[in-house]
């Protein structure tokens, strides 16, 4: 019999919890319209307000949560309806905010902003952005980078952007439900990254003023049928409880150890860094090789996040960190969830080391 497949790519999504599961197809059965007058209608829509409170209560958010399909959406919403003339924005944010900060809106600035050789945001960029940008602006900044770990400082960055009169966005798809939210003006969290379904998200705002209303759905901010189901999977999944931080921790600073000892590259390794999370560097053989080897062998593993691993071009994230074309292409992340155990991580090292002897002669 084949042995069953390692699966170390949990940052892109990983699997849905029993808990979330069940609650998705409870949802199922209600599938009445939540925007419906009727009865039907009505009961979907106290069961969607239900799961609402608790997706808040879960991360103990006491403002307003906007349902969306996912991050990127949740995305899109903060930085196309927020009420700023700009927005000012770090260079290792996923695609979501780069693809929108390439093509401004008529009226709004786009700064971008430099992050030091382990990807953590320079702040004194950030202060000569936030000085010279003009009217009030929305900071983009990533709690944990998807495809790193590095996380920022948010508390500082956050006082120096309300010091300025600006808004904080922080995407916290890598950190919510594993990390307490920060002390931002609008998040951006992902069920999907945490055990719940695909195809659900949210925007948590602060206060519904900062942004312009777009929809006929979600309070006036969202437009299209609500994703019931999908709202009880992600309650669900944020109440169930995952102590395994310290565990991860464990098994990565062992993995670490072992691509240090095999000659290999660990990326932003003098930064603090998200335990599920870490990229490697092994010279002389291309990621795209690795990736084909190790999927050869059983192990799930990508390059660069999710969204633009499929592409060939040089991740931007590297780019940005002043990684050169040919080193940033023999990364490859490797991401942990619940159920890594060390026989996972022994397996990973065993082909990582056989791989990286193999290039080096």
């Amino acid at each position: 019999m084949a042995e069953p497949r390692i699966y170390l790519d949990h940052a892109a999504t990983t699997p849905v919890l029993t808990e979330a599961r069940a609650a998705t197809q409870a949802g199922l059965e209600l599938w009445a319209n939540p925007s419906s007058p009727h009865a039907d209608g009505r009961a979907a829509r106290a069961a969607l307000e239900d799961a609402r409170a608790r997706i808040a209560a879960a991360m103990g958010w006491d403002g307003e949560v906007i349902l969306t399909s996912g991050a990127s959406e949740a995305v899109a919403l903060a930085m196309t309806g927020s009420k700023t003339d700009g927005w000012i924005f770090s260079p290792t944010e996923h695609d979501a905010v780069l693809r929108i900060a390439s093509h401004p809106l008529v009226g709004r600035s786009a700064l971008r902003l430099a992050v030091d050789l382990d990807g953590r945001l320079v702040q004194a960029s950030l202060e000569r952005a936030l000085n010279v940008g003009g009217g009030r602006a929305l900071v983009a900044v990533q709690a944990v980078n998807s495809e790193t770990g590095v996380m920022q400082d948010i508390p500082a960055i956050a006082a120096m952007t309300r010091a300025a009169g600006g808004l904080l966005l922080c995407d916290c798809s890598q950190s919510a439900g594993k990390l307490p939210l920060p002390d931002a003006d609008m998040i951006v969290v992902s069920a999907h990254k945490l055990g719940g379904p695909p195809g659900i998200g949210a925007l948590l705002v602060r206060d519904l003023a900062l942004l312009e209303p777009g929809g006929g759905q979600e309070k006036g901010y969202r437009a299209g049928t609500e994703n019931l189901p999908g709202a009880l999977g992600f309650a669900a999944a944020l109440e169930t409880s995952r102590n395994w931080l310290e565990r991860a921790a464990d098994l990565r600073h062992q993995l670490d150890s072992a691509i240090r000892a095999g000659g290999g590259e660990i990326v932003a390794e003098g930064a603090a860094r998200l335990p599920t999370i870490a990229s490697y560097r092994m010279p002389g053989l291309a990621a795209n090789a690795q990736l084909i080897q190790f999927d050869l062998a059983g192990v799930s593993v990508s390059a660069g996040s999710a969204c633009s691993s499929g592409t060939l071009k040089t991740s931007a994230v590297l780019t940005a960190m002043g990684w050169d074309e040919k080193a940033a292409s023999e990364v490859v992340r490797v991401s942990f969830g619940p159920s890594t155990s060390r026989a996972h991580i022994y397996r990973f090292i065993e082909l990582w080391r056989a791989m990286a002897e193999r290039a080096r002669r």
